[in-house]
């Protein structure tokens, strides 16, 4: 009600005196109170008259841009600038209207630099990061992680190497150990070379040696040749068989 007095007053002042400077004041109180066609219509007339009128051409642009005559606010804040380059509300306007275009690029450097004329003014601010959010990408952070390859690397890098597993040498087989060539020994001797390998290699154990006898002698023998039998094997096989006895006896010498 107290606003509507004011705008009451202020129009009886311009309507008296129609080159009153009362028409700016008149025209931001219009702005305010949400009459934006009034305020442009009196802020053109006034500045027919008094063209150089800063704040009321601010008014006019402003009033416009609420009016979503977004080029004709434009030119109207621009020529503000011209003439007064940190005029707060004139860079606001700009910044409002490229906001409103979606030119966000050109919005946020308005916007920042009304906000270096004004560091305090927490809309102001706030809009400021908002803007910057949305169009400005994250700065990368310093340790951004490991990459797929790089994390098969360090894998492999910690790994411990696979050693290389040496085959076990293989034991002779019991043929190796009868391969020396006993058929060109005398009896004593045969019966001596094959008591002392038999039993060192644990072929067959001493008591089944010459408990056995010498069918069962020769079947363990001839068993163990089996796998890898060749003619000096089957040669001294021949020879076992026909020494068997001269064990027998080369034992009993031995252990009377």
């Amino acid at each position: 009600m107290v606003e509507n007095s004011r705008i009451d007053d202020l129009r009886r002042r311009v309507q008296k005196d129609p080159a009153s400077i009362a028409f700016a004041q008149l025209a931001e109180e219009c702005r305010r109170a949400g009459e934006f066609q009034e305020a442009v219509d009196t802020c053109r007339a006034g500045l027919g008259v008094h063209p150089g009128y800063l704040s009321a051409r601010v008014t006019l642009g402003r009033a416009l841009v609420e009016l979503g005559q977004l080029d004709d606010a434009k030119v109207e804040l621009s020529r503000v600038l011209d003439s007064a380059p940190e005029n707060l509300a004139a860079i606001r306007g700009l910044a409002e209207i490229h906001h409103r275009r979606g030119e966000l690029a050109q919005a946020l450097a308005q916007y920042r630099t009304a906000l270096v004329l004004a560091p305090n003014d927490p809309d102001l601010e706030e809009t400021v990061n908002d803007l910057s959010r949305q169009i400005e990408p994250a700065e990368p952070s310093e340790n951004p992680g490991l990459t797929m390859a790089h994390m098969q690397e360090e894998l492999q890098q910690q790994t411990p190497p696979v050693a290389e597993v040496t085959p076990p040498v293989p034991m002779p087989p019991p043929a190796a150990v009868l391969s020396s060539p006993v058929v060109d020994l005398p009896p004593a001797a045969v019966a001596d070379v094959l008591e002392e390998e038999l039993l060192v290699g644990d072929v067959l154990e001493e008591e089944l040696l010459f408990a056995a006898g010498p069918d069962a002698l020769e079947e363990q023998v001839g068993d163990t040749l089996t796998p890898a039998l060749d003619d000096r094997a089957a040669r001294t096989v021949a020879a076992l068989e026909q020494w068997l006895d001269a064990i027998h006896v080369a034992r009993a010498d031995r252990h009377p």
